[in-house]
């Protein structure tokens, strides 16, 4: 039973252990705020710690990103850095060419002043000599009236007559001697003119015959091509010989240069180039020297396609080889190899109605050309050339001969000659041939006809030979042999002045003398 002592023992207990309980509840709950705090602390700490590496990488990463743009950017800058060189180097040269212009024409204004200063003392000097020329024929005259017992009349038709041969045989003699003084001038003059048509027509028509596009796949490969600071392509323009153009039009480069076998080299590399991926200067070298050795291989498969065709054979194989070469030859726009085989073509026809051997026609007239695959390397003209590369390669004399004398350079020894002659002329002179319209064709000759006409004294002009000739018919009672030399002299200057036409014109004055009476 418990007892008010008992009672009294036990609350006490009961107090003593909810203050002790209450106590340690305090504890606990102090120590669990700490260690929370401590972790929050420590939770800050690692988050701190994240962000500072995650701004250091983003840092990194934007330093990088900057190094890229700016690359990218020199890259850039570099090329049109390139491109305005390229241009300024071309302004220069416009600029020479315009002063050397400049220059020419103030030296010929000089001459012309010159030609005008003596052209009026020759004539005051002529003027003086005609008067004292009258007073000596009067003074003759009547010399010779005392002496001879002649009439006025009868002394002044034997004056005359001295005069007039004396006066033809001055006249003949200065002719000659203006002829030999020309002759003496004309290569200086000659290569005036082929300056001054260079500078006025070479920007508009080589551009066609220059250049070659390669297509590229996307724009992004230029870049690659121009190389790290331009090496790839100043490696690729060295071992071609060839420029090349990276400019703005889009998926392309060019290629320009006047050897068209070296542009054809070049395209053929650059299209490997593309193709593999790899440029590189080594690689360049290696690529190039593979495409030489294909484009040799396609001369000879061209050639022997070529003698295939036109069943001729014994053919050495070097001038198999510069057969093929003519495919990358032109002449006033007519690719020569596709010429050369028509005129083969027409010869063979021509000998066959002739009752000629056609096969001995088809080779002088294939051959006819082929010196036009070796006069861009050694000098001389393509006729000589071709005579001396045929002989040395064993070809015989009647195809020696028509290929140095189907211009009428020298006499032919055969009737093969005049065949490739007349096949020459009808292939070159085919309306459209050599990028001349039917109409145009006409047109021109028409033109040569009636400048001709225009002079006085011709009766008839007859342009043969697609323009290349003319005849001129004269009246022998108005043009007498010595004015139809310098009406020769003259109709060619007109035409130089007037006319516009590809290589040379012949300009034949015919005067003929006929007496014609009948019996009866």
């Amino acid at each position: 039973m418990l007892t008010p002592l008992n009672i009294a023992i036990i609350i006490g207990f009961a107090i003593v252990g909810f203050v002790v309980g209450y106590v340690l509840s305090k504890l606990t709950i102090s120590k669990a705020v700490s260690s929370a705090k401590s972790e929050a602390k420590r939770i800050l700490d690692e988050a701190k710690k994240e962000i500072e590496l995650k701004k250091s990488q983003m840092e990194l990463e934007l330093e990088r990103e900057r190094s890229r743009s700016r690359a990218k950017f020199e890259q850039m800058t570099q090329s049109k850095r390139n491109e305005l060189n390229r241009l300024e180097k071309r302004l220069d040269e416009q600029r020479e060419s315009i002063e050397h212009r400049a220059d020419l024409i103030r030296r010929r204004e000089r001459e012309l002043s010159n030609l005008e200063r003596k052209l009026q003392n020759k004539d005051r000097i002529l003027t003086e000599k005609q008067k004292n020329l009258d007073e000596l024929i009067k003074r003759e005259n009547e010399k010779l009236e005392q002496i001879a017992g002649m009439t006025q009349e009868e002394a002044k038709n034997r004056l005359m007559e001295n005069m007039e041969s004396k006066a033809r045989a001055d006249a003949a003699q200065r002719i000659k001697q203006i002829r030999e003084e020309a002759e003496a001038k004309a290569e200086k003059e000659a290569r005036e003119v082929i300056i001054s048509a260079i500078q006025r027509c070479a920007a508009e028509t080589t551009v066609e015959s220059t250049v070659s596009v390669v297509s590229l796949p996307s724009d992004e490969i230029k870049g690659r091509i121009i190389g790290r600071e331009g090496r790839n392509i100043r490696a690729f323009e060295t071992a071609t010989g060839v420029d090349v153009i990276v400019d703005d039009t889009p998926e392309a480069v060019i290629l320009s240069g006047y050897d068209p076998i070296r542009r054809e080299t070049a395209k053929l590399a650059m299209e490997k180039l593309i193709m593999d991926g790899r440029i590189h200067p080594a690689r360049i070298e290696e690529v190039v020297r593979k495409a030489e050795r294909e484009i040799e291989g396609i001369f000879k498969e061209t050639g022997e396609q070529v003698c295939f065709e036109l069943g001729i054979h014994n053919i050495k194989p070097e001038l198999i080889k510069l057969l093929g070469k003519l495919k990358y030859r032109t002449s006033y726009g007519q690719n020569v190899l596709q010429h050369s085989k028509e005129v083969a073509f027409l010869s063979g026809y021509i000998a066959s109605e002739l009752g000629l051997n056609p096969k001995i026609a088809k080779r002088c007239g294939l051959l006819h050309d082929i010196g036009k695959a070796i006069d861009r390397e050694q000098e001389g003209t393509h006729t000589q050339l071709g005579y001396d590369v045929a002989k040395k390669f064993g070809e015989n004399d009647i195809v020696l001969n028509a290929i140095l004398g189907h211009h009428e350079d020298v006499e032919p020894i055969s009737p093969y000659t005049i065949i490739v002659q007349a096949a020459d002329a009808i292939s070159g002179a085919r309306p459209g041939a050599r990028r001349e319209t039917l109409e145009n064709y006409i047109k021109r000759l028409q033109r040569l006809e009636e400048l001709a006409d225009s002079f006085d004294g011709v009766q008839k002009t007859y342009a043969i030979q697609a323009g290349r000739e003319i005849r001129v018919i004269v009246e022998p009672e108005k043009i007498s042999d010595q004015e139809a030399d310098v009406l020769a002299a003259e109709i060619a200057q007109r035409i130089q002045q007037e006319m516009e036409y590809p290589g040379q014109i012949k300009v034949v004055v015919i005067r003929e003398k006929r007496a014609i009476d009948y019996a009866k």
